[in-house]
């Protein structure tokens, strides 16, 4: 029941109905991006100088507290309970065990439909990594998740009708190629088969 809550909350941002909360995200964002942007930081280096910072003003403050006569920082005790490393550790291995299974299934070309989603995919992650940086694509993802969805739900009319329109026209163009072209190949095909 939780569950479905927290997914309902997650639909209203992305369809804003809780626009404060989506323009909150937008702002953030986009400020976060600007900030990386204009200074050179990496997300990387920004978390390690923030620890850094961190662990500094602990450890300074931890030592004037010792000679002062002072109670220390107030740190939570952390650790990793066993139980919880455990069933982090079997999510994991079950889908790496997966992505391993799947990888060696298209490798031995046992599925070629597979293969090449992969391979479109992977042709699509490398041309857009080619245009941005992962920033930029991060930002501009989450500002595509938050107006999308948003514009079909108020536009839906509209789009549905443009998209039935472009899918007959496919549909159309598919018809006349599969007569001109594909037929004729796969009748091409079939008489090298024979003559082999």
């Amino acid at each position: 029941m939780r569950f479905l809550e927290e997914v309902l909350v997650f639909a209203d941002v992305i369809l804003w109905k809780r626009k404060n909360v989506t323009v909150r995200i937008l702002l953030v964002t986009l400020a976060a991006w600007l900030v990386f942007e204009r200074s050179g930081y990496t997300l990387l280096s920004l978390v390690s100088s923030v620890f850094l910072l961190l662990v500094a003003i602990l450890f300074l403050w931890a030592k004037s507290a010792a000679i002062l006569n002072r109670p220390p920082p107030p740190l939570p005790e952390l650790h990793l309970s066993e139980e919880m490393a455990n069933e982090v550790a079997t999510f994991f291995r079950l889908h790496i065990n997966t992505l391993l299974s799947v990888s060696h299934d298209i490798a031995l070309g046992k599925d070629s439909k597979l293969f090449f989603k992969v391979a479109v995919y992977l042709w699509l992650i490398y041309f857009l990594g080619g245009l941005t940086d992962f920033l930029t694509l991060g930002y501009t993802s989450i500002v595509v998740i938050l107006t999308i969805p948003a514009l079909y739900e108020r536009f839906e009319y509209h789009i549905d009708k443009c998209v039935i329109a472009a899918y007959r026209k496919l549909q159309q163009l598919y018809v006349k190629l599969d007569g001109e072209y594909i037929s004729r190949l796969q009748k091409w095909i079939l008489e090298q088969k024979k003559l082999s």
